[in-house]
């Protein structure tokens, strides 16, 4: 096992003591689990694994924090602003469509799950909640699979989005047996107002996540 040296005097501590004091993640073979740019080839003194080979400098944990800035300020733009007056159009004919909102808060929040953009997922959680989603059931959107609090055609609908968000990760595309679940339990415009919705969701995480939208500060009613 590895004897690993504390930055704080030099003493030397199992691993365990180490993970402790600094939250550093450590595997065999000279591995340190965090993202690249904080693992450097150094030489001592430092906290770092004693073990053959170049010496892995462990970086102490305050120097992992950062900030979220967006690449440009995509919203302040006009042309963005010419562009969002149609989409957000598009998302208000949806919302006044026939499809009950907590079906449509639900794809929102897992489409954004998908993709990754926080933004929208902080976002449309906090939407739902706000309008008297249960923390259970947002808790549970993820699992959506598992879980025995959604109805046949909310599940039905879940199943869309996602078939719907990774059309690249299937040949095939939407499967005929999600699309037949679906139209189980919704009539043609609320199938129409759904495929628009997944549409649209995607379409707000793609500007998202490629500007790299921070997220965390939304407030409901905060956009109108």
């Amino acid at each position: 096992m590895f004897n690993f040296c504390d930055q704080e005097g030099g003493e030397r501590l199992p691993l365990t003591q180490v993970l402790r004091r600094q939250r550093v993640l450590c595997a065999p073979n000279d591995e340190v689990t965090r993202p690249a740019a904080l693992v450097t080839q150094a030489t001592p003194p430092a906290c770092h694994i004693r073990a053959p080979g170049p010496v892995l400098e462990v970086y102490p944990s305050y120097l992992w924090e950062f900030t979220v800035e967006p690449r440009l300020d995509f919203f302040g733009s006009p042309l963005a602003g010419k562009v969002l007056k149609h989409v957000n159009s598009a998302g208000k004919a949806i919302s006044d469509s026939s499809l009950p909102g907590t079906v449509q808060e639900l794809v929102k929040i897992r489409a954004s799950q998908i993709n990754g953009c926080g933004f929208c997922t902080d976002m449309h959680t906090k939407d739902a909640a706000h309008a008297g989603e249960s923390a259970q059931r947002l808790h549970l959107v993820a699992a959506w699979r598992e879980a025995t609090v959604f109805t046949d055609a909310e599940r039905a609908a879940l199943e869309l989005a996602e078939q719907g968000t990774r059309i690249a990760d299937a040949s095939g595309g939407v499967t005929d047996e999600a699309w037949e679940r679906a139209a189980k339990h919704f009539d043609e415009e609320q199938l129409v107002a759904l495929i628009s919705l997944i549409a649209l969701i995607n379409a707000y995480n793609r500007v998202n996540v490629i500007n790299r939208q921070p997220a965390g500060d939304y407030r409901p009613g905060m956009f109108g």
